[in-house]
């Protein structure tokens, strides 16, 4: 049986996310989009990538729509009669439905699997919800899953004096520093380094916010980087709604009480970066300077200025050397097609 999943019509709202390849492997919960519709066993094709033409289809199903756990199971049966509610209409959402994901999630990645014992040392709430993987390294820290599930994959490195405060999401290959105090509805994507202070917040894959400083509510796309100190405000003082661009002279979008930094594929914040209320940084920044920074960022801004793509692209892959990979041809050929259309 195969799928169709619709990731066009909705891809235009979640900027700056989906700008380099289809929306469809945006991260939220514990699976980028696309992997979550893979659990049903079903062959999964995507309506961007025209590949589907010979294919029979059983099913279309919009992309933005997250199914539940026990949606997947009923189309894991061929039921493809399903109710499907969680939707994500702006960017914000993925922060938003964040807690929601990683419960359904944990259910569906801990099915009938046995978890390796929680090692010695480490205090544990509610064990039973807590899931670790062969080959995690765990040292003297707190998690307390009594306020929702933990997950932590293989390889992971959870050092001394870390608080967990489910539900949380370490994937495979993270690192969570020491000290470091994780709060619930947190996405720790492979190969991330974490520290400090998180709530509520997504880092989607090869990021780093290594050091001390606050991520709320917020949302950084593959391969970023925040400098020490770098913090992002949640909440406005007056306790408003706050609203974000995904355009420079585009009309405010409200998104709720909360909404902290959402930054696109590899851009980069220096040390002592403060965030305003729904900052939006495109794809490819640089953020630095003595001002605070702009409440939008649009892609390939270095400081105030334009970045040029040859040293876009050489900064990237120092970047990506730090850890052991470097920027694919796939990668400088999407960057500038984006380049040219920004």
């Amino acid at each position: 049986m195969a799928i169709l999943l619709d990731d066009i019509t909705g891809s235009g709202r979640l900027f700056p996310f989906g700008q380099l390849q289809s929306i469809a492997f945006i991260r939220v919960g514990m699976f980028t989009l696309f992997e979550r519709w893979e659990k049903t066993g079903h062959r999964i094709f995507l309506k961007s990538q025209n590949d589907f033409e010979d294919e029979i289809i059983d099913a279309v199903f919009d992309i933005t729509f997250i199914p539940s756990f026990e949606a997947i199971n009923k189309i894991r049966n061929g039921d493809f009669n399903i109710s499907l509610q969680q939707k994500i209409t702006n960017t914000s959402d993925l922060f938003k439905l964040n807690d929601w994901a990683l419960r359904q999630d944990f259910q569906l990645l801990t099915h009938g699997e046995e978890s390796r014992a929680i090692p010695n040392g480490v205090q544990a709430i509610h064990p039973e919800n807590i899931f670790i993987e062969e080959g995690a390294e765990i040292s003297f820290c707190i998690i307390n899953a009594g306020t929702g599930p933990v997950y932590i994959s293989r390889n992971a490195t959870i050092m001394e004096g870390v608080l967990l405060r489910g539900p949380v999401f370490c994937g495979e290959g993270s690192v969570l520093k020491m000290g470091a105090k994780i709060y619930g509805g947190t996405s720790i994507g492979p190969g991330c380094v974490a520290g400090g202070e998180i709530k509520n917040s997504i880092m989607m894959e090869c990021s780093n916010k290594a050091h001390d400083g606050y991520l709320g509510d917020s949302v950084l796309g593959p391969w970023c980087n925040l400098g020490a100190g770098t913090s992002n405000s949640n909440l406005k003082n007056n306790a408003s709604s706050v609203s974000i661009r995904t355009a420079k002279n585009a009309t405010p979008m409200i998104v709720g009480i909360k909404c902290g930094l959402l930054m696109g594929d590899y851009s980069r914040a220096a040390i002592n970066t403060s965030f305003n209320t729904g900052s939006v940084v495109g794809v490819c920044s640089n953020i630095f300077g003595q001002a605070m920074p702009e409440k939008f960022t649009g892609n390939f801004t270095w400081g105030r200025e334009r970045y040029q793509l040859e040293k876009a692209l050489t900064d990237i892959d120092n970047w990506k050397k730090l850890k052991g990979s470097s920027i694919t041809e796939e990668e400088k050929t999407a960057l500038k097609n984006l380049y040219n259309r920004s």
